[in-house]
C-alpha cells in the first residue's frame, strides 16, 4: 500500500475538501469588508479555522485510531477544506503591505491579533471537543442514557 501522501484517494479526498475550502474563503473574502484598510476578512477566516481544526481534530483524537471514516473526515475536512480555507500566506502578505503603507504599528497589531485569536481560538475548539466527550460520554453512563 502507497504512503497516505502517495494514495490517489488520499488525495481525491483532500482535493475535494480543498475546492469548497477555497470558495469559503473567497465567498468570505468579499463578504467581509476591509476596515480603514486592515485587513479584517483574513483575521476572520483565520480564527474561524483555528478554531474548527482545534474542534474536528481534537474530537476525532477522541473518537479513536486515524483509520476508516476517521482518517477520511480528516483529510476532507481538516487537511482539504480547512487547509484551503484558512489563509496565512494571505494573512503574511497583507501585514507585508501594511508595512509598506507605512502602517508599522498597524501591522504589528495585525500580527498579533491573528496569531494570538488564532491560539485562543485553537484552545477554545479543543476545550469544546473535550466538553462534548465528556457530555457524550455522561449521557452514556446515565442510567436511561443513549446506548
Amino acid at each position: 500500500m502507497a504512503p497516505l501522501h502517495l494514495d490517489p484517494r488520499a488525495i481525491a479526498w483532500v482535493f475535494g475538501g480543498g475546492v469548497f475550502g477555497a470558495l469559503a474563503r473567497y465567498g468570505l473574502g468579499l463578504a467581509i469588508p476591509a476596515v480603514g484598510g486592515w485587513p479584517l476578512a483574513t483575521v476572520v477566516i483565520n480564527v474561524v479555522g483555528a478554531f474548527l481544526l482545534g474542534l474536528l481534530l481534537d474530537s476525532l483524537a477522541r473518537r479513536g485510531p486515524d483509520v476508516g471514516w476517521a482518517r477520511r473526515f480528516r483529510l476532507l475536512g481538516g487537511t482539504g477544506f480547512l487547509g484551503a480555507f484558512t489563509t496565512y500566506s494571505t494573512f503574511a502578505v497583507d501585514a507585508v503591505h501594511l508595512l509598506s503603507a507605512g502602517r508599522a504599528m498597524e501591522a504589528l497589531g495585525y500580527v498579533a491579533a491573528t496569531l494570538l485569536l488564532g491560539g485562543a481560538a485553537t484552545a477554545l475548539g479543543i476545550w469544546v471537543a473535550e466538553v462534548a466527550h465528556r457530555v457524550s460520554a455522561e449521557e452514556h453512563r446515565a442510567p436511561g442514557g443513549r446506548r
